[in-house]
Formats: structure tokens, sequence, C-alpha cells
């Protein structure tokens, strides 16, 4: 599996996952939205993407390795997040319902994510 589809379907993801906040940002609803939230959203996308190339990249250069690789990425990602929203609670102050609603909201959409490009790129090659 080449890795350019799956660079091109994370930014095109990327870019509709940040208009909900950009519009709630200048609209009305910029309540909804922690201070510095760019800063969550470019951690965990970056997070995302740096897992999603490490895992395609061991699978097309040994298929035996794709399993651990996967489970090394999504260890490394959550202690990343762990760390970060210790660090990020510790230095703003910040009402914790939207900040779990943010985090959340950019978190399991990029897992989902995630998940979708590497459930693809399992696909017995037959079925495509």
């Amino acid at each position: 599996m080449k890795a350019w589809p799956s660079i091109v379907s994370f930014v095109i993801f990327i870019v509709l996952l940040a208009i909900a906040p950009y519009l709630a940002q200048h609209g009305s609803y910029a309540d909804w939205l922690i201070p510095r939230f760019w800063l969550l959203f470019w951690f965990i996308s970056g997070l995302t993407f740096i897992a999603v190339s490490a895992i395609v990249l061991v699978q097309s250069k040994n298929r035996d390795y794709y399993t651990q690789a996967f489970l090394v990425s999504t260890t490394v990602k959550i202690l990343a997040c762990l760390f970060f929203i210790v660090i990020f609670l510790m230095k703003n102050k910040v009402n914790k319902y939207v900040f779990l609603g943010d985090f959340f909201y950019v978190y399991l959409l990029n897992m989902l994510f995630e998940v979708y490009v590497l459930l693809r790129n399992l696909r017995h090659k037959n079925l495509r």
C-alpha cells in the first residue's frame, strides 16, 4: 500500500475536522472552545499523522510487524495525550467540561480516522 492516499485523505480529513471549530470560534459559540484550542487540535492531529504514517510504512516494509507497530503507536499516542493534558491543565485555567468536550471531539474523531485508514489498508487485495 502506498502512503500517498493515506496522506491525502488525512489532509482532507483535517480540513473537514477544523471547519466546525473555526466556525464556532468566529461565530456566536466561541465559549464552546477552550483558549488555545488550536494547540490541542494540531498536537493530536500531528500525533495521528505520525502514527498513521509509521503504521503504513511498517506495513509496506514488513507485514509481520504490523500488529506490533499498531500497538506501539497507539500506546505512544495515548501516553503523549495524557502528558499533554496534564501539562496543558497545569499551565492554563480552563472550564473542565469545555476542555473535556474539545479534547474528545479532536481525539475520538482522529482515532476513528486512524482506524478507518488502517482497516482500509488491511483489506484483502482480491476484494479491491
